[in-house]
């Protein structure tokens, strides 16, 4: 009798025969070569391009019982070329769900850049409506250089706030910070719902913070509005800002935001943010 996670296995293998065929060389760099007998990449190539083993590439494919981790699937993804639901797909038939699902680099127009960089020395980042940082300007990368005390796995501000260890040390104003993210979220939330990349992101934020999860219980909702920023900086010291969002029009829910020193004294120290 054929068990469930027989199934399962027997659809990842179709799955990834039919994905890969579907893929010119040329379209992932390669050399068309000689004559192929079939349509697409080769298994040999698939696990070459991915920096994986061709013997256990090949018994994924057959619907061997073996683990796949969500990284070395995130690799066979990128070289299958697959779209978000297809990544999705491919974990669920895995079962393996990664700790963050990768957001798509969004087409971010020249004329946004040219934006970002004439407010230096302010520091700007465009972000969209989860936070996930997609652009920045010079003067933002350097005033957080280095904040982090452990590997920066997510370009995300919600996300470095929730997993940053030293985060409510370093952001002064924490307990007003992140409730307000977490609103801004809520309220984002609403056109999201039960959109997969949406609902695993609120699940392992939940996961990894008890804090971020009584917040998002609250169904507290929060608009755009200018907020206040305290960031202890290691070299500068302590920098107060008013943050405010300016609208991409045209570019979905992408916005830019900035941060303008609150008083003379952040003024004064804003230079020593710069490393040069």
């Amino acid at each position: 009798m054929t068990t469930t996670m027989g199934r399962r296995r027997t659809a990842l293998a179709e799955f990834l025969k039919a994905r890969r065929a579907r893929i010119d060389p040329a379209d992932v760099g390669l050399e068309p070569g000689g004559r192929r007998r079939t349509a697409g990449l080769r298994r040999e190539e698939v696990a070459l391009l991915a920096g994986v083993g061709l013997t256990w590439y090949t018994w994924l494919e057959q619907g061997r019982p073996i683990n796949a981790s969500y990284q070395v699937l995130d690799a066979i993804a990128r070289t299958l070329l697959l779209d978000a639901p297809a990544r999705w797909h491919l974990y669920h038939l895995a079962e393996a769900t990664p700790a963050r699902f990768a957001t798509p680099a969004a087409e971010v127009p020249e004329s946004v850049h040219v934006v970002l960089r004439s407010l230096d020395p302010l520091p700007a980042v465009l972000l969209n409506a989860r936070f996930d940082i997609l652009a920045s300007n010079a003067a933002h990368e350097e005033m957080f250089f280095g904040w982090h005390s452990l590997p920066c796995v997510h370009k995300n501000l919600l996300w470095c706030c929730v997993t940053e260890p030293l985060a409510r040390e370093q952001l002064e104003n924490y307990d007003q910070v992140l409730p307000y993210f977490v609103g801004r979220l809520r309220a984002e939330y609403a056109r999201h719902v039960d959109d997969p990349e949406w609902e695993e992101d609120i699940r392992r934020l939940s996961e990894l913070s008890e804090e971020f999860r009584e917040l998002w219980a609250r169904h507290d909702v929060a608009a755009p509005t200018p907020t206040c920023l305290r960031f202890r900086h290691r070299a500068a010291g302590t920098l107060s800002f008013v943050n405010h969002e300016l609208v991409v029009e045209g570019a979905g829910d992408l916005r830019i935001r900035v941060y303008t020193p609150a008083d003379d004294l952040t003024w004064q120290r804003l230079p020593a943010t710069r490393t040069g």
